[in-house]
């Protein structure tokens, strides 16, 4: 809701809006009740007790140049959110501490930098030279919160930000594509590893997190090796189920790798383009977090019900199902009722 539409709706100006927002000014009770109505909350949420969380740094969004500032603010607050949800959550128990490795990236970094980065944070994590299982339980066992995004543009790519004391990584569900989501989970872990104190929106950076998404899902070591010296899409179809990674994250480390020339990488990103997208050998439903939805079923089985912990962090009730549903798998249902 714009500025102007809730000062409107309350009864005030824009600009005692502002002030109540900056904390330089405080509504009546008459006004604070109308602000409640207008936006669907409690008036237990704009009561003090419950601080904002410290947010080191600024979001890492994806393609800022196509996100309005609306739409990242909206994301964002959803994260805020969130947090609140963990916060109360982690009052009655405890969440898998944050493991995360530490890393030195050169500055500036180059290409080899970021290799050598994604190839540390693998030995860190214990994966060897295998594939990575499962992306997003990945960063959920080592204390990362993972949340789908609910009702938002497609322009909102997924993002990183820091509540608190725990990193979140959140992911646009309307890309229902496991590929995809291993890549862009992948992605913000490499902002969470290399990016700490970094302005966000350098394309420099996003390149980076790419790059190590890349490495860190499919070490180029053992990749290049596998990697079929023409263009086999038979075989690229196998590699594509082993590593959990497109077809044409394959063609592009072929290229990069030095084992397709420029002319077959060309035939090959012109063959997917044909093809469209999604493209060819669907691998299943996207990978979704789970953490929260366990969280909070083992506190109803211990009589802590979700109602409860809505109100403690001061939210509506749908609101906060609306968070625990945005981190909890979705298993496929079985209908018998069809002809």
């Amino acid at each position: 809701m714009r500025k102007n539409e809730l000062a409107r709706q309350i009864g005030v100006t824009a600009a005692a809006v502002s002030q109540y927002e900056l904390g330089q000014a405080r509504p009546s009770a008459a006004v604070l009740a109308r602000l409640a109505l207008a936006l669907s909350m409690p008036v237990d949420f704009f009561a003090a007790g419950f601080p904002p969380p410290v947010t080191p740094g600024q979001a890492h969004f994806r393609s800022l140049r196509t996100t309005s500032q609306a739409e990242r603010d909206q994301a964002e607050a959803f994260g805020e959110i969130a947090w609140r949800v963990v916060e109360v959550i982690e009052r009655h128990l405890r969440l898998p501490p944050l493991r995360l490795p530490q890393l030195d990236l050169a500055e500036p970094a180059g290409a080899d930098d970021v290799r050598v980065a994604a190839a540390t944070a693998r030995k860190s994590f214990g994966l060897a030279a295998a594939p990575v299982p499962h992306m997003v339980r990945l960063l959920e066992a080592s204390g990362v919160i993972v949340l789908a995004l609910p009702d938002v543009s497609e322009r909102v790519d997924a993002f990183s930000h820091w509540y608190g004391q725990r990193p979140f990584v959140f992911l646009n569900p309307a890309k229902d594509d496991k590929a995809r989501s291993r890549m862009d989970a992948a992605h913000e872990l490499g902002h969470l590893l290399m990016h700490h104190d970094a302005e966000p929106g350098s394309q420099l950076l996003e390149r980076q997190a790419t790059a190590f998404a890349s490495e860190f899902l499919a070490p180029s070591a053992v990749l290049r090796d596998e990697l079929p010296a023409r263009l086999d899409f038979d075989r690229l179809h196998e590699l594509k189920r082993r590593w959990g990674i497109s077809l044409k994250a394959l063609v592009y480390r072929g290229h990069d790798l030095g084992v397709y020339r420029e002319h077959t990488y060309r035939r090959g990103m012109g063959l997917l383009a044909q093809w469209g997208y999604p493209e060819p050998g669907d691998l299943g439903p996207r990978e979704t977090p789970s953490l929260l939805g366990k969280a909070v079923d083992l506190l109803d089985q211990q009589q802590v019900p979700i109602e409860s912990l809505a109100t403690w962090a001061a939210l509506p009730q749908g609101l906060a199902r609306t968070v625990v549903a945005a981190a909890t798998e979705r298993l496929p249902e079985l209908d018998l009722t069809a002809d």
